[in-house]
């Protein structure tokens, strides 16, 4: 998987996207949420679910089902009243992409069985063909050892330079639109 930091980077420069009114912070910390929740699969270790199987690790949770009912889930909970607007489906789309964020960048890692992208249609396991992005390893104590460190500069490289490319492009389109 790709770090905390990864995922939530990604679910901010998404973000960036919307208008000033919308950026608040109940915005920021719903999208980062939404890119970290599909990693709750981790305790399905704790009660014995293998990790191939449809609550494992990088199984449902990590799907783009998922990944759209809990975009939807996120906007009645806290944005219910502009559900029915443009607002609320851009709301929906921002939400949904910063989960299935979280499964694309995964597949695109160098470890793991792979994401269940299709689940629960398709439960079988895939990864992209171009994994850039270092494993992170699960655990704090693991994280901060070299491992990490390595994990930290490969996300720099293949999320942060991308990322911080969109939130720049996205501030430039923003005030050429203003003028």
């Amino acid at each position: 998987m790709a770090s905390v930091f990864g995922h939530a980077l990604t679910a901010y420069a998404l973000g960036t996207s919307f208008s000033e009114e919308l950026r608040t912070k109940k915005l920021w910390i719903l999208g980062i949420l939404c890119s970290i929740l599909p990693d709750a699969d981790v305790l399905s270790f704790k009660f014995g679910i293998a990790y191939e199987d449809f609550w494992g690790h990088r199984g449902f949770t990590h799907s783009f089902i998922f990944a759209i009912l809990f975009g939807f889930l996120i906007t009645v909970i806290f944005y219910g009243k502009k559900l029915t607007s443009k607002t609320g489906l851009f709301l929906i789309l921002y939400f949904s992409l910063c989960t299935a964020s979280h499964g694309i960048l995964d597949a695109m890692t160098s470890g793991g069985l792979g994401i269940a992208f299709f689940s629960p249609f398709d439960n079988n396991r895939y990864f992209f063909p171009w994994r850039p992005i270092q494993v992170s390893p699960i655990g704090t104590s693991r994280f901060f050892s070299i491992w990490g460190i390595k994990v930290l500069l490969s996300e720099l490289l293949w999320i942060g330079i991308p990322s911080g490319c969109y939130i720049l492009a996205m501030n430039i389109l923003k005030r050429k639109k203003s003028y």
